[in-house]
């Protein structure tokens, strides 16, 4: 589901920036160029929710040296979408990080940041203007960026995809801010919820709870859900009898044509 989200939205933003996407040879396969990531992920937030939301919560006005206005509640939209950037840890967890500090430590330079900035701005209004006419809402999302070996700077990893964004539903979205009520939203926010309401959120010594068969055909189930919403087709499974033999296949037979 995820990957062929992912090849969905790498086709339909390649006019905003060229991808690191070859080819789809497999429903479970995504050829590419080889990059070095810029060590940061730029996530951009159109909504008051997730962490963004936890922060705000609990006093503070400010991310990733952003203003966040006074007065607002969950979900609330805010006035303009907010880039609040986080370092890419090779180990441990990603940190929040403001874009005077990203450039002062040399992660990236000024000018290659501000051209993430511009790009990553472009990419979210598509998706948003795209998941609008779906009937969904296109709540943040991070994109991830990486220079080819000719020097290019290019989007990388997957866009769009319930790992990397929020989505909520269009319809009724205002009449539950009215009433106070949680947002009905596609993402993997619901399973983060689930892990914190069971005393996981990976600290040390903290043990990781089970997860039922139930918990894990739902979580497929929403994913499928947001594959058949946001592409307008219905989710095939492919053949998963004797899954590695197909795959295999499949990448040698692209590699093939690429060579």
């Amino acid at each position: 589901v995820l990957n062929q989200i992912a090849n969905n939205f790498l086709d339909l933003t390649s006019d905003i920036i060229g991808n690191w996407k070859m080819c789809s040879p497999d429903p479970m396969v995504t050829v590419g160029k080889y990059c070095e990531p810029f060590k940061i992920e730029m996530v951009i937030r159109g909504y008051l929710t997730g962490h963004a939301w936890r922060e705000y919560r609990d006093g503070k006005r400010q991310l990733c040296g952003q203003n966040m206005p006074n007065g607002l509640k969950e979900h609330d939209k805010f006035p303009v979408p907010l880039v609040t950037p986080t370092t890419k840890a090779d180990q441990g967890h990603d940190e929040d990080i403001s874009r005077e500090e990203i450039i002062s430590s040399n992660l990236v330079s000024e000018d290659d940041y501000n051209y993430l900035e511009s790009i990553t701005k472009k990419l979210f209004q598509r998706g948003t203007d795209f998941a609008r006419k779906k009937g969904l809402i296109l709540v943040d999302t991070k994109y991830e960026f990486g220079r080819t070996n000719s020097g290019e700077i290019v989007l990388i990893d997957e866009i769009h995809t319930p790992d990397s964004s929020r989505y909520f539903y269009l319809d009724g979205y205002q009449l539950r801010q009215n009433l106070g009520e949680n947002q009905k939203q596609l993402s993997k926010e619901f399973v983060r919820e689930w892990l914190i309401a069971n005393d996981f959120q990976g600290k040390e010594g903290q043990e990781i709870p089970q997860l039922t068969s139930e918990f894990i055909d739902s979580v497929s189930n929403r994913y499928i859900e947001l594959f058949n919403n946001i592409t307008g087709e219905k989710f095939q499974k492919a053949d998963n009898s004797d899954i590695i033999k197909r795959i295999e296949n499949n990448v040698i037979d692209s590699l093939l044509e690429l060579t």
